[in-house]
């Protein structure tokens, strides 16, 4: 009977240990100092959290057939720029388009998802139709795009100038809320909704999960592998670009250097939400909490004075455990 329940114990254990994990620091930090379970504070990190979630969940569709996107940081760069660029108050002395008229906010929001989409689309043909390894595609796509970006940034008269002075209904989107929720956690939650629905009631989200489980079974049981990749890509590509605008009006501006290394972050978040590296394995939940848990440590360490390499130190252990993690049971299924 003892044996029966240890079991049952540690069956728990392992079907939940993320969210344990994601409630023990929560918990251990608000020992250190109670302040931190503020609604304040707990809404700062929902804040933080909205947009590493959607490069999360495009970075998981990635992974999900066994590869993974070094592009995304860049694209949310270049996308946060295209966004900032065009979207600038009138009365602001250092315009990206000085004669820039008064544009419909919606346009340059288009514009700046669809650069998004397009270097997607990009990453989609060339490992779909040429096989190149999604992370070769992808490492040579995240050169071309900060190259593309860079330059875009240095056109005259903004010459590498920090872009600022943005219009204030695009600056809502980022600091505003609707009957106290932010509008960018609003977004989250029903792109979260979105992505879900795709992955578990649509055609596509189950060829994606074949393919990620074995390709050969997939292409013999008739499902189009290159055009689900190719769908995969355009989907990641396009949620990087709306992630790159939402952080455009969060932190009410861009560089060119923005989003650097966000696709380490998404990765990490994913594998420590459950996601295989091996593939066809992940759950949409699995990825917001692993997204809450580094958002936990990068601000709630802080919160209690803890050095930021030490923090660097701890995200690193605890992604090398959940690869490592991952790894034990794809070899024990074999």
């Amino acid at each position: 009977m003892a044996d029966l329940d240890r079991k049952k114990v540690f069956g728990f254990i392992k079907q939940n240990a993320i969210y344990i994990v994601l409630v023990v620091l929560i918990l251990g930090i608000a020992v250190k100092d109670p302040r931190f379970l503020s609604v304040s504070c707990l809404r700062d990190i929902l804040i933080q959290s909205s947009t590493r979630v959607i490069i999360a969940l495009g970075a998981a569709f990635i992974i999900l057939t066994g590869g993974a996107d070094l592009s995304a940081g860049r694209v949310v760069g270049f996308s946060a720029v295209i966004s900032a660029s065009m979207l600038q108050s009138p009365a602001y002395t250092n315009r990206f388009y000085p004669n820039l008229p008064h544009l419909p906010l919606i346009l340059p929001i288009l514009i700046a998802v669809a650069a998004g989409l397009a270097v997607g689309v990009l990453n989609g043909f060339v490992v779909s139709r040429f096989q190149v390894p999604p992370f070769i595609a992808t490492l040579g796509t995240m050169v071309i795009v900060y190259g593309a970006n860079s330059i875009y940034f240095d056109l005259p008269p903004n010459n590498s100038q920090p872009i600022g002075g943005l219009r204030k209904d695009f600056s809502e989107l980022g600091t505003g809320s609707l009957f106290g929720i932010p509008y960018i956690l609003i977004i989250a939650i029903i792109t979260v909704l979105v992505i879900w629905i795709v992955l578990n009631k649509t055609r596509l989200g189950k060829n994606l999960y074949a393919i990620g489980g074995n390709k050969d079974a997939a292409i013999v049981s008739g499902i189009n592998v290159k055009s689900s990749l190719l769908w995969l890509y355009i989907i990641a590509g396009t949620l990087y670009g709306i992630a790159g605008v939402l952080e455009a009006a969060r932190t009410g501006g861009a560089t060119n250097n923005y989003g650097n290394m966000y696709e380490m972050d998404a990765i990490a978040a994913c594998v420590v939400g459950g996601w295989s590296v091996s593939g066809g394995v992940g759950t949409v939940p699995g990825i917001v909490v692993g997204v809450l848990i580094f958002s936990v440590i990068n601000y709630g360490l802080t919160f209690i004075g803890v050095s930021p390499y030490w923090q660097l130190i701890i995200k690193g252990l605890i992604i090398v455990s959940a690869v490592a993690f991952d790894i034990r049971k794809y070899i024990a299924k074999k």
